[in-house]
């Protein structure tokens, strides 16, 4: 059971006619289960994980983010490519849009953050390039031959979830620098790094958070606004796994090289 990619979303990413062969697995980590499916995309073994469960049961503050990542890693996944939905704190990030994103701020309260806790003795990770470059210099070039408009670049704001933010909190997100607000990419983007995976996030613009809108915001819309734009990262994603990223010469395999491998 092994894959060399990974595409974790919700299951409007997923179509079962686009992989060969789908399988589906539960796999069992020190830190619980975890639900992939395996199948083949042009000649690559390509692992499909819900971060939310099957059936998007699990709130995102719920995730099990540890067993997730972890069941990925014992499967041989070096490259993930996710997704999520976020609100929009900029106006020129309208609904619809795609964003790279390529930082983040950490919001998010009682999650478990990392699989080194002082067993191994203290543990920083680097953080200089969160959402790998390399990756993200992919992705970019298959949106431009593809003619899908990406916003280059986003601050990604990690918030505890499940509550949507009240306008005060978005008012201060975006003196920080904050650009989209979303509850998934913490503490995901921070075990890919653990685990020395090469991992980046298509963002998608479902609504303008609440003070930057008019209108009250509902669970709804946001949905709503995921169908209508995951085709766009579907084939993103797809086109990105057929050309390949090329050789990982970026620090992401080597992110624990001082201290040993996860």
């Amino acid at each position: 059971m092994k894959a060399d990619f990974a595409i974790i979303g919700g299951t409007g990413v997923y179509d079962p006619g686009v992989l060969q062969d789908p399988v589906s697995h539960v796999i069992q980590t020190p830190y619980g289960d975890a639900h992939v499916t395996l199948g083949e995309y042009a000649g690559k073994k390509v692992a499909f994980m819900p971060r939310h469960g099957k059936g998007h049961a699990v709130p995102p503050h719920k995730v099990n983010y540890r067993a997730n990542l972890h069941a990925l890693k014992q499967i041989g996944v070096t490259q993930v490519l996710a997704t999520a939905a976020v609100g929009s704190v900029k106006k020129e990030f309208r609904p619809g849009s795609l964003v790279l994103i390529n930082d983040f701020i950490d919001m998010t309260k009682s999650r478990n953050a990392a699989f080194h806790e002082g067993e191994n003795g203290v543990i920083h990770i680097d953080m200089t390039d969160p959402y790998c470059g390399r990756v993200r210099d992919c992705i970019q070039q298959v949106a431009k031959s593809e003619g899908i408009e990406l916003i280059q670049g986003g601050t990604y704001v990690c918030t505890e979830g499940p509550r949507f933010e009240t306008a005060a909190e978005i008012r201060m997100y975006a003196q920080w620098g904050g650009d989209v607000v979303g509850m998934t990419s913490v503490p995901e983007v921070v075990l890919a790094k653990e685990a020395e995976m090469c991992y980046a996030t298509v963002a998608i613009v479902t609504n303008y958070c609440t003070g930057v809108s008019s209108t009250v915001l509902t669970h709804q819309e946001v949905v709503d606004e995921m169908k209508a734009n995951i085709e766009k990262v579907r084939k993103l994603f797809f086109r990105v796994i057929q050309e390949g990223t090329g050789e990982r010469t970026c620090r992401c395999p080597h992110a624990l090289a001082e201290l040993g491998s996860l």
